[in-house]
């Protein structure tokens, strides 16, 4: 234990500002993104010419526009430099919102939420971050990152109900707009507009990236984890409303307590990650927890408590996981692909959202919420599965 004490390195004060600028930015887009989530599932009689296929492609399709473009855009990013393309990703996303908020119809929304997916910063976004952090604490920069992304996915999921009542979806289409304006502005201020340095930029990037194996690993890894959490947020709410009979607005707090409670796991997680010792079997455990977390849902009873504790357990492995595979990525990643790298990782991780959310509601047609939480169990075991091969690799 002392050994590994001596051992940690902090961030340096340029690493802390850059990281939470790139915290931020993250934080801004994903609550926008994120505001729909518990409102179209709940509300969707209330939209002209709703069906579930269209309320499920307004829900998911952001992840297969995200998917399309995330590679382009992070390879692109690693040529012209960051922050043009972080920025006009951003404005892509609010003009998104912009057309989502002028639809009379769920139609308008569907094509809004897929303008939205098209600025897709993620890879780039996340090459900025890994650009400028050292490899030993880039770990705790992710965990950052994707401690505030969480926070900003809770809180929509806290707030929407109460928002959607007073300024409608309309409204909540115009606040993603807007938020996207203000991230717009902060990049434009104070995002640096290099791309790596000390690397020339390779050709065909993408294509290096996706023949690594190590890399393709990790971008499984992300296809997996980000289906499993759309699929359970397609069901979950019904699921709280209908069986366990918890009004819609105590959905977030339940979500909130339970993100709360799982750092108990995250934060000793994170910390025997970081540095030259890092423990290389702690992905494929919390992945092992992600899939425990799902087994609870479909076998713990329909109540608060168990609904509480299996989101716990689900949110520790998700957590960890969302700050890990990033960072593994960014640091076998060569640096002169580094943004070509996390653009297949974002991709992977948007494509997953896309088909956790399809798959999502044909399971829960044909086989309830237990379907989808046992087949989302399934695919958890299969993640750690397969991050037990990598780390013999």
């Amino acid at each position: 234990m002392a050994e590994s004490t001596v051992e940690r390195v902090p961030l340096t004060a340029t690493e802390w500002r850059h990281t939470a600028l790139v915290a931020g930015v993250f934080s801004m887009r994903t609550f926008g993104l994120f505001l729909l989530l518990p409102v179209l599932a709940l509300y969707a009689a209330e939209l002209p010419d709703a069906t579930p296929l269209l309320v499920g492609l307004a829900v998911g399709i952001y992840g297969l526009t995200q998917a399309l473009l995330q590679v382009p855009l992070g390879a692109l990013s690693d040529r012209i430099g960051r922050r043009p393309v972080v920025a006009g990703g951003l404005v892509v996303f609010g003009l998104g919102g912009v057309l989502a908020a002028l639809s009379p119809s769920i139609l308008g929304i569907v094509a809004g939420r897929a303008l939205q997916g098209a600025g897709a910063i993620s890879g780039a976004l996340s090459a900025s971050l890994a650009d400028h952090t050292r490899d030993e604490v880039r770990t705790r920069a992710m965990a950052l990152l994707g401690a505030t992304m969480g926070l900003s996915f809770v809180g929509a999921m806290v707030v929407a109900p109460p928002l959607a009542a007073v300024i409608g979806i309309r409204g909540l289409f115009w606040l993603s707009a807007l938020l996207a304006a203000v991230a717009v502005l902060a990049v434009l201020i104070a995002l640096p507009g290099g791309g790596p340095k000390g690397a020339s930029v390779a050709r065909g990037g993408w294509r290096v990236a996706l023949a690594d194996r190590r890399l393709m690993r990790l971008n499984l890894g992300a296809f997996i984890l980000h289906m499993v959490l759309t699929a359970t947020f397609v069901t979950l709410p019904v699921v709280l409303r209908d069986e366990v009979l918890l009004p819609v607005g105590q959905h977030g707090p339940l979500y909130l307590g339970a993100l709360v409670l799982s750092l108990a796991v995250v934060i000793p997680m994170v910390i025997a990650s970081d540095g030259r010792r890092a423990r290389p079997e702690l992905p494929m455990v919390a992945f092992g927890l992600l899939a425990a977390g799902q087994l609870w849902l479909a076998a713990g009873g329909a109540t608060v408590a168990a609904v509480l504790v299996a989101m716990t357990i689900f949110f520790a492995g998700f957590n960890y996981l969302e700050a890990r595979l990033p960072a593994l990525l960014s640091q076998r990643a060569p640096l002169e692909l580094r943004g070509a790298a996390l653009g297949v990782f974002g991709a992977a991780q948007f494509l997953g959202a896309f088909f956790g959310g399809a798959l999502g509601g044909w399971l829960q047609g044909h086989w309830g919420s237990e379907g989808v939480f046992t087949a989302a169990a399934c695919a958890g075991a299969a993640g750690a599965l397969l991050l037990r091969e990598r780390r013999q690799g």
